[in-house]
C-alpha cells in the first residue's frame, strides 16, 4: 500500500466525526451512527482504492451502506480490504460522554480477519508487554506477569473493563487481586488501544467486547507496537454455525494479532468525535468553523501522526445532507 493512502484515509475518518458531532447528547444514537455512516461512504468515492468492506455496519440486507462485502474506494488503486466503525460508540454520542471515535483499518486484500458480529474474549497490553502474555492464563496470573514485567506493585495496576453486566466476575476479581479498575463505559476500540498510551494511564484491558472491534484494535496496536488476543464467545449454536460460515473452523481457539490482521501493512485512521485517552473531540470554532483531532498510523513503518485540523464548514457540502 501507499503511504499516501494514510492521509487519504484520515480525510475520510474527519468527515465522519464532523457529521456525527451536530447529534452530541441529542439522545438519538441511530441518527448519529447514519450521519457517521452516510459521511463517510461519501469520502470513500475520493479514495484511490479498490476496496471490499469486511467489517463494517452489518450484512447487505441489515445496513443501507458500508455492509460487509460492499465496494468503497473509485477503483483506482489497490485491492484492499477495509473495516470500518463510523461511529465507534453511538451511545456516547448519544448521551454525551468520552470515547467516540470515527474509525477505519485498511489491509492488503485477505488480510483482515471476516469477524462475526458477537462477543470477543479480549487482552490488550502495550509495547512493553507484547508477546510476554498469554490470554489462555488465569487472569491472576497475567496481572501479577504484568505487574512483574513492567516493575510495580500489583496495587499500582490499573485495567481497563468495559462496565458490562458480562464482565461482572472479572470485576470481582480484579477487587480481590487489589488492581485499580479504569471503568468504559462505551468505545471498546478506544479502550483496547488505551494501554499503548502512557498518557492513558493504562496497563491492560480485559473482558469482552465485540469481535468486529477487536479485529480494528488489533490493526491499531499492531501499528502501535502493542498486542491484542482474542477468543470469541459463540453465544449458542446459531452463533457458533455463523463462525464456520465465515471461516473460522474452531471458534473457541485463541486469536492472534497474525489470525486478526495478517502479517502485511496496516493502515489504521481514527478522529476523535468527542474528547478520550488519546483523542480531544470535535470542537466548535468562531466564523462557521471546527476543529478536529486525528491519529493514523501505519504498521510498516511504525510511524504515529497525530493531526489537528481546521475546517471550514462552508465547504463540506457533504455535511449539509447529514445534518440535525
Amino acid at each position: 500500500m501507499e503511504r499516501e493512502l494514510a492521509l487519504e484515509i484520515v480525510r475520510v475518518t474527519e468527515m465522519a466525526a464532523l457529521a456525527s458531532a451536530p447529534w452530541l447528547g441529542r439522545g438519538d444514537k441511530n441518527s448519529a451512527d447514519g450521519a457517521a455512516t452516510s459521511a463517510m461512504r461519501a469520502m470513500f468515492d475520493s479514495v484511490s482504492i479498490d476496496g471490499t468492506v469486511v467489517i463494517g455496519e452489518g450484512e447487505m440486507d441489515e445496513a443501507p451502506m458500508l455492509y460487509i462485502g460492499e465496494k468503497v474506494g473509485n477503483t483506482m488503486g489497490p485491492e484492499v480490504d477495509v473495516a470500518v466503525d463510523p461511529l465507534e460508540g453511538t451511545e456516547i454520542v448519544a448521551k454525551g460522554l468520552n470515547n467516540a471515535l470515527s474509525v477505519i483499518a485498511v489491509a492488503s486484500k485477505g488480510q483482515l480477519l471476516h469477524a462475526p458480529d458477537m462477543y470477543m474474549e479480549k487482552l490488550a497490553c502495550g509495547p512493553a508487554l507484547a508477546g510476554k502474555l498469554s490470554i489462555a492464563d488465569p487472569l491472576e496470573t497475567t496481572v501479577y506477569r504484568a505487574a512483574e514485567l513492567l516493575q510495580k506493585n500489583v496495587a499500582d495496576m490499573t485495567i481497563m473493563v468495559l462496565d458490562r453486566a458480562r464482565n461482572e466476575s472479572i470485576i470481582k476479581l480484579l477487587r480481590k487481586i487489589g488492581v485499580r479498575i479504569k471503568f468504559l463505559s462505551d468505545g471498546d476500540v478506544a479502550g483496547a488501544m488505551a494501554p499503548a498510551f502512557s498518557e492513558a494511564g493504562v496497563d491492560l484491558y480485559v473482558g469482552s467486547g465485540g469481535a468486529p472491534e477487536g479485529v480494528l484494535a488489533a490493526a491499531a496496536l499492531k501499528c502501535l507496537g502493542g498486542e491484542l488476543q482474542g477468543r470469541l464467545m459463540p453465544a449458542d449454536a446459531t452463533e457458533y454455525e455463523r463462525c464456520i460460515t465465515m471461516g473460522i473452523h474452531d471458534p473457541y481457539r485463541i486469536l492472534t494479532m497474525e489470525d486478526m490482521i495478517g502479517t502485511e501493512d496496516v493502515i489504521f485512521a481514527a478522529t476523535g468525535v468527542t474528547s478520550g485517552e488519546f483523542l480531544g473531540g470535535v470542537r466548535y470554532l468562531a466564523n462557521e468553523s471546527a476543529e478536529t483531532h486525528s491519529l493514523v498510523m501505519r504498521a510498516k513503518t511504525r510511524t504515529i501522526r497525530f493531526i489537528r485540523t481546521i475546517h471550514h464548514l462552508p465547504n463540506k457540502t457533504k455535511l449539509l445532507e447529514v445534518s440535525p
